[in-house]
């Protein structure tokens, strides 16, 4: 049944059955139109599954994109798991070396107090002797008084000595105060350095030392808990990772499919559009072939009047605008493209209440004037309604629309959602004829309508 739809069967097979009169040819008009009905709402089918698809796509990308920063981050957490770990085992090390330390500390404060309390004994000796020095001083002081003028000289030295061995016994007594004071303070230290070995209670200090013993343990258990359960995200992101990819194969294959069912409608109606069968979609075809062959015109016009030179009208330099969301551009041809699409372009919307737009691109989709009502200035930081409102000195090179600016067979046929910002699509058909400039192909007459 299709094989007669075929490019080159169509024109051969078609022509012949409608042509013949009575009334199998009015029957066999009525099947092709209703053919062309059915493959209409086939073709929105078509294309309202690639728009769930693309939705779809969306966020299995979304969603392999979080898989691969979790990856990054739990890789991250993994290596900071690890070294977590390894400073607890160095910090129990150090913990150990520090009371083995400990232990010699408190032998070297035993040594220390033995070397005082024998400083002490010293000093205490040297207070016995300052103490007999002072007798005998006092004694020789005596003896010279009575030896007159004669023992006058000595006695000053025994009173100097007197005095001086008075200071030594002041000192001496001071240094076995200060020693008796140092001795009980590094006494008592080191019974707490000594303290945990006895089994009783614990030193502040030994106590300090098993706290940050218990809680170096408790972080080491923590961080080996928490590696195990990184391990086991790891593995379970890993199989996440491979049904996206699973997801994304298979999104890949069903594109392929929606696209050829799609473009199957899609040529089955333009080739029975092209027997010159009336049928629902033929006064747009119809009518994108005349604004298309006006704008050609109007530009070769342009070109014969110097308005414009060759080069500036086939101009590809898009220069964007400055601080646009979504993006707009700037060519050589922009201003004449202003000049001269308005009228073309807005009078086509009065072919039926159908039309949603008309516009002339180039061969890069970029469309340098649009109708009035989607020519708004844009607005800053408002991307939702710039895209809806704000489509003029666009580029859209999406699927559609570079397929209807490179299209140089008579017409094209698409159906498609079109992206009206925020969330919104709205489902269009589109007919799409070609400009030709000169013999040189500038870009097309998209003419697109709701069903």
């Amino acid at each position: 049944m299709f094989g007669a739809f075929k490019k080159g069967a169509a024109a051969e097979t078609a022509p012949l059955a409608i042509a013949e009169p009575g009334l199998g040819s009015e029957a066999a008009v009525e099947v092709i139109r209703r053919l062309s009905r059915a493959m209409s709402s086939v073709g929105k089918d078509a294309a309202e599954v690639r728009g769930a698809l693309e939705d779809t796509q969306r966020v299995v990308l979304a969603q392999a994109e979080a898989m691969s920063a979790l990856g990054a981050q739990l890789q991250q957490v993994r290596q900071t798991q690890d070294a977590i770990s390894q400073a607890t085992r160095q910090s129990g090390e150090a913990v150990e070396r520090a009371r083995g330390a400990l232990g010699g500390v408190g032998d070297e404060v035993g040594g220390i107090v033995s070397t005082l309390r024998q400083v002490s004994d010293a000093a205490g000796d040297i207070t016995k002797i300052a103490l007999q020095t002072r007798l005998v001083a006092f004694n020789a002081s005596v003896e010279a008084k009575r030896a007159g003028e004669a023992g006058r000289g000595f006695g000053v030295v025994a009173d100097a000595v007197k005095a001086l061995a008075g200071q030594v016994e002041s000192s001496s007594k001071a240094i076995v105060g200060a020693i008796a004071t140092l001795d009980e303070r590094i006494e008592r230290f080191s019974r707490e350095l000594r303290s945990e070995a006895g089994g009783g209670e614990k030193s502040a200090i030994h106590q300090a030392f098993a706290d940050v013993e218990g809680d170096v343990a408790r972080i080491a258990a923590s961080a080996r808990q928490s590696g195990q359960t990184m391990l086991t995200l790891n593995e379970r992101a890993a199989t996440l990772e491979q049904e996206v990819q699973h997801a994304m194969s298979g999104l890949k294959t069903a594109f392929a499919c929606s696209d050829r069912f799609l473009r199957l409608s899609e040529e089955l109606i333009e080739q029975i559009a092209e027997t010159g069968l009336e049928v629902e979609d033929t006064p747009y075809i119809r009518g994108a072939q005349q604004a298309a062959a006006e704008i050609a015109a109007l530009l070769e016009q342009a070109l014969a009047s110097g308005a414009i030179g060759e080069a500036q009208l086939f101009d590809e330099q898009y220069r964007p605008i400055v601080d646009t969301d979504p993006a707009q551009h700037l060519t050589a041809f922009t201003q004449l493209a202003d000049r001269l699409f308005p009228p073309v372009q807005e009078r086509l919307l009065s072919l039926s209440n159908k039309v949603v737009f008309c516009i002339a691109v180039d061969r890069n989709g970029y469309v340098a004037t649009h109708n009035k009502s989607y020519c708004h200035p844009q607005r800053p930081g408002e991307l939702a309604w710039n895209t809806a409102n704000s489509r003029y000195r666009r580029i859209f090179n999406d699927r559609t629309g570079l397929a209807s600016a490179r299209n140089q067979r008579p017409f094209l046929l698409q159906t498609y959602r079109r992206d009206m910002g925020g969330g919104r699509f709205v489902l269009l058909k589109e007919a799409a004829a070609p400009i030709v400039v000169r013999g040189r192909h500038w870009g097309g007459l998209r003419l697109a309508f709701g069903f």
